[in-house]
């Protein structure tokens, strides 16, 4: 199949016209990979899948809704795009900007993203700017530049953004053959991204692609988990970076998918969210970023609480590649070994 992107692909899905200028990196198409030896851990009565979303350009699900919200962007003629980022939005933003020839600024939190992120923005020639804050308290400054110039806002809260992201729930179908699964986990950070899912699945199952939908099962990390506490959190703090907000701008829509799909929005710990990101790693060879675990660790914790029917098909949406946050697996893995140059010395520390 000669793939041009999710804009292309999912035309008749999506917002777009003969007048919009795709711009595109061809992003979609990502692995769904079946994980039997993560799913013998965790029950091995239901079929495990893993939407690996760090195959996309820039390393993460972002780019979905990216190519829509630049496109519609070159479209209404705009020279400059916005964001506030913990780093997956910056990358994303910068990169499909530079595609456009576009500028972008970005917004990020001082000292809290990581650098492979940073680095990516930086790259494609974005305007880099940390604010002596918060996600939060960044988001509140971009949205209100937008708001009184002609500068494109290309948060989530772009309703361009979500209807590229939706992409993923027809991707999901497609690969599992025109079905959806009964449980959908995935993370859940500013919240667009659930939201997104849910609208997917429905509008497949409108246009008669699917027969049923699933159960949306949000997951947040316990030190940024203002929804599932039921309120702001002014100073979220955890190890995975891309879900570090404490007011999550799409909370009441996140709500309303879990309601509406009779799912759930959990919560999981710090600790919880390494196990998981080790067990991806090491059993099943997937390098994600830690916020892609969380979901996984979610999935663990259902498991061990209510549990799964038999028989059931479980989709986790692994939301970036790990490469984007790879200090991360210093702090938990142990250092290389320094040797001779000398095949004894290997052969004895291999035990040879």
């Amino acid at each position: 199949m000669n793939w041009r992107g999710v804009i292309e692909h999912y035309r008749e899905f999506l917002p777009v016209s003969e007048r919009t200028p795709v711009i595109t990196l061809n992003e979609g198409n990502t692995p769904l990979i079946k994980a039997d030896r993560l799913r013998d851990l965790i029950d091995k009565r239901i079929e495990l899948y893993l939407k690996y979303e760090g195959a996309n350009p820039t390393g993460s699900f972002k780019d979905r809704g990216m190519t829509l919200a630049i496109s519609k962007a070159a479209e209404e003629g705009a020279q400059a795009v916005i964001c506030a980022s913990t780093g997956n939005t910056a990358a994303s933003a910068a990169a499909y900007a530079a595609r456009a020839g576009m500028r972008a600024w970005v917004l990020i939190p001082e000292g809290k993203v990581a650098l492979g992120k940073l680095s990516q923005a930086l790259i494609h020639g974005a305007g880099v700017l940390e604010v002596k804050g918060n996600f939060d308290d960044a988001l509140a400054i971009v949205k209100e530049i937008s708001q009184c110039y002609p500068i494109v806002l290309v948060n989530s809260l772009n309703p361009f953004r979500i209807e590229g992201q939706k992409s993923g729930a027809f991707e999901v179908c497609d690969q599992l053959g025109k079905r959806a699964p009964e449980s959908h986990f995935i993370p859940v950070g500013n919240a667009g991204t659930i939201k997104a899912y849910w609208q997917g699945y429905r509008e497949y199952k409108e246009a008669g692609r699917i027969d049923s939908l699933p159960r949306m099962m949000g997951w947040q990390a316990e030190g940024a988990a203002p929804i599932v506490r039921g309120h702001v959190i002014e100073n979220p703090e955890t190890i995975a970076s891309a879900i570090r907000i404490g007011n999550p701008a799409s909370w009441d829509a996140a709500v309303a998918a879990a309601r509406e799909s009779r799912g759930q929005i959990d919560m999981v710990s710090d600790e919880e969210i390494m196990e998981a990101y080790r067990h991806l790693a090491e059993i099943e060879g997937i390098f994600c970023e830690p916020a892609s675990a969380a979901p996984v660790a979610g999935i663990i914790k259902y498991s061990r609480t209510k549990g799964f029917d038999k028989g059931d098909t479980v989709v986790c949406i692994l939301t970036g590649h790990g490469l984007k946050d790879p200090d991360r697996v210093l702090h938990i893995s142990r250092e290389p070994l320094s040797l001779p140059a000398e095949m004894g010395a290997v052969r004895k520390v291999m035990g040879l």
